[in-house]
């Protein structure tokens, strides 16, 4: 497949063409490897188009920790929900809609809207840069989540509240890395890989070499990929060949978007305003530099600093295995909750929650029922 040829979206998902690429795989696979999909969007993309079943017997795909949703810890949602309890006619908290349904120890966001709390879905946080404008007589939150891919476009943000002197917008970033969090997954040695799908998005920003020293530690390959279904089979295909011949390579298949190094401007304007910072993962506990929190030149729009006598007890569910889903030791459908208490419509973990949730993609778009069955017998 050349990929310069392909311009149009039906392109990538050509069936005829997807199909002959799934048959040369099976062909060219000598022994049976396991591949982990780092990123939440090709964890949908998979199951959607039925990649994991066509591959079945020749390619195991697991679920990394890839969903920004589901990585985000309970004692991030604690704060955020203490917090509007505790300035309830004070602030207004701007979010990403698909945290609102996350649930925390003992509430969710969703929940204290309905209760009262100024809670506002926006979709991006120049949104909420324009509500701090116009509502002076309120103290401005946002809540930033996510990966690499966000981080730049909030950075902005930042930029312009200092620029037009808001002194009402504040930030509390839960924003994370990618890089760090897969050196941590593969130190704990629960799970035997043969290489990685790694995330698209995340690699725009940050291109191909941070990875590298970290899969030749652990001798592993991994592929850059896109997200329609030749996108993926082909990544695989390279994948495999690294794999036989073992090279512990990075290489790059959404080339229409990635470069080696990444996106050199994004990465300026995010290292200007964000520094790492330790971080807790959901499923990974603490991890050293692998968030981003802000430089002291924006403490005044820290809303850690701002608001520093929060305090939470966060707990977890015993029963919701959303940590052992995110570092790939479990599949979906082996939580006991999975599709009798915990479901789309009524989740009780964050990877139910999230539309890039395992879970979620997992109930929505796979024969769960035949796995479940085939893996009881074995």
């Amino acid at each position: 497949m050349n990929e310069e040829k392909l311009r149009f979206i039906d392109e990538y998902r050509n069936k005829e063409l997807s199909l002959k690429l799934i048959k040369k795989l099976k062909r060219e696979i000598d022994n049976p490897i396991k591949i982990m999909e780092v990123c939440g969007t090709h964890t949908i993309s998979i199951s959607k188009f039925g990649i994991r079943r066509l591959l079945k017997g020749k390619v195991d795909l697991t679920s990394g920790p890839g969903c920004p949703v589901c990585v985000t810890p309970n004692e991030d949602i604690d704060w955020i929900i203490e917090l509007c309890r505790k300035f309830k006619d004070k602030i207004c908290l701007t979010v990403f809609g698909d945290i609102m349904r996350v649930p925390g120890s003992n509430s969710s966001l969703f929940i204290e809207k309905a209760k009262g709390a100024d809670i506002r879905v926006v979709y991006s946080p120049i949104e909420a840069i324009e509500i701090a404008k116009k509502r002076k007589d309120l103290k401005i939150v946002f809540f930033g989540i996510g990966f690499e891919t966000t981080a730049p476009s909030i950075a902005i943000s930042l930029i312009e509240a200092k620029k037009l002197k808001l002194e009402n917008f504040y930030l509390y970033s839960a924003h994370k890395l990618i890089p760090p969090a897969l050196d941590a997954l593969l130190s704990l040695g629960e799970i035997k890989l043969n290489g990685f799908i790694l995330p698209g998005h995340v690699s725009t920003i940050i291109g191909s070499n941070p990875y590298k020293p970290i899969l030749k530690k652990y001798g592993l390959a991994g592929v850059i990929a896109g997200f329609e279904p030749l996108d993926i089979i082909q990544a695989l295909l390279i994948l495999n060949e690294l794999i036989k011949n073992k090279n512990y390579d990075v290489k790059i298949q959404y080339s229409r978007s990635v470069k080696p190094e990444g996106n050199e401007k994004a990465k300026k304007i995010m290292n200007n305003v964000f520094k790492e910072c330790n971080s807790i993962w959901r499923g990974l506990g603490e991890i050293p530099n692998s968030g981003l929190e802000l430089r002291e030149e924006y403490n005044d729009m820290n809303a850690k600093l701002h608001f520093d006598n929060i305090n939470v007890s966060p707990k977890e569910n015993p029963a919701c295995k959303c940590g052992e889903v995110l570092r790939g030791i479990i599949y979906p459908f082996e939580c006991p909750l999975f599709a009798k208490a915990c479901t789309p419509n009524s989740p009780i973990g964050p990877c139910m929650v999230s539309s890039e949730g395992a879970c979620a993609a997992w109930y929505t778009y796979e024969d769960w029922k035949k796995y479940k069955k085939m893996m009881k017998n074995e």
